[in-house]
């Protein structure tokens, strides 16, 4: 079993490896400039990795990019062995990397947040406050009651001393 530092260590070299090789070694139409590898991860025992990538496009792009990522995974898979200099190359898994769709939705999220926080502002430009503007008591202030006399105080008398 591999320490998860030399597990890290490689996947990153296979993340550089992988983008360089689809970058400038792989001829393949349907892996043009428009994929990008995003994050590599190795299992402990090194012996399989798998390759997060995107792509930018439409379904139909993502689709042609994955079956030219299958179709070069023994190419790409060389390239890492050769560059590695480890007894056994791990095999290479690719999956398509949701990050561009989660952020796609947050940023939906945040913009249906900041549409609302709009109206509620436009609601209340023109509003005032229900009660006092100030609703605290401040020492020293006498308290009137519903009369118009000072209140009684917590004892259940007038104050005296006053």
């Amino acid at each position: 079993m591999a320490d998860n530092a030399r597990a890290k260590r490689l996947a990153d070299l296979i993340r550089e490896v992988v983008a360089e090789k689809l970058h400038r070694g792989i001829k393949d139409p349907r892996l043009g400039t428009h994929v990008t590898v995003t994050d590599t991860r190795v299992t402990g025992d090194l012996r399989e990795a798998t390759v997060f990538y995107t792509v930018f496009g439409d379904d139909e792009d993502r689709k042609a990019a994955a079956a030219g990522l299958e179709s070069a995974k023994g190419v790409l898979r060389s390239a890492v062995g050769k560059a590695a200099g480890i007894k056994h190359t791990p095999s290479l898994t690719f999956v398509a990397d949701a990050l561009p769709e989660n952020a796609r939705t947050l940023d939906d999220a945040l913009a249906r947040a900041r549409a609302a926080d709009e109206e509620v502002r436009k609601a209340s430009s023109g509003a005032t406050y229900a009660g006092d503007a100030d609703p605290y008591r401040k020492p020293g202030e006498a308290e009137l009651d519903e009369d118009g006399g000072e209140a009684d105080d917590a004892a259940g008398g007038k104050d005296e001393s006053a």
